[in-house]
């Protein structure tokens, strides 16, 4: 169930801060989804400067991604708690449960209304109880594909995100080529309890990415 489309949704809690710093927090907190863990302002910046979107592009998808997540807040804390959003070159991919439809066309509203945004994907599903029922499993599916991304030497991590919903694993960001990608991919396939992968991740060349 992937849409990318207008209305008719990790987190990250900076509230009421200026733009420019909320944004320059965010992306100390949010670099790629799945990158390693690295100490001290001046490395994160580093880091941020090494993704395929460079760090002015890494600090724009920050400020979306925290516009997005105030959003939902201001609008009802239950989409705060049940959804995330991954940025990456201005497109956004929302995954998480909600328990209406109504819940997630306001969910997407929101993300499109934030200044910058060029693509939603909508990855939000719904069930009246408004529990995924696998939470701790797909927390661990989530630290077993980011560890093994982090650690493979012929994968470039940061420019990744991932989230696992329910057994299934969303993949998002920017590939250096198919072979890289095939690569994430099947790692994802491979770890225990993960019962399908989606991709949403572009390749370098693409042409969308201009």
């Amino acid at each position: 169930m992937a849409n990318s489309h207008r209305p008719t949704g990790k987190r990250l809690r900076i509230i009421r801060l200026p733009t420019a710093l909320a944004a320059m927090m965010a992306v100390s907190l949010t670099l790629g989804g799945c990158g390693g863990i690295v100490v001290g302002g001046a490395a994160k910046t580093a880091t941020a400067a090494s993704q395929e979107r460079g760090l002015d592009g890494a600090i724009t998808d920050a400020r979306i991604q925290t516009e997005i997540n105030h959003g939902w807040l201001v609008h009802d804390k239950t989409l705060f708690v049940a959804l995330s959003s991954f940025v990456y070159e201005r497109r956004v991919l929302l995954t998480g449960l909600v328990k209406s439809e109504d819940d997630r066309t306001a969910a997407i509203a929101m993300a499109w209304k934030v200044r910058g945004v060029k693509e939603v994907i909508n990855e939000i599903l719904i069930d009246p109880s408004g529990k995924t029922g696998t939470y701790a499993r797909d927390t661990w599916i989530n630290a077993q594909i980011k560890s093994k991304l982090l650690f493979d030497q012929e994968i470039i991590s940061i420019n990744y995100s991932v989230d696992a919903v329910r057994q299934t694993v969303y993949l998002f960001g920017v590939a250096q080529s198919k072979q890289e990608l095939d690569r994430v991919i099947n790692i994802a396939r491979n770890i225990k309890y993960v019962e399908r992968v989606v991709n949403h991740v572009l390749l370098k060349t693409d042409q969308r990415r201009k």
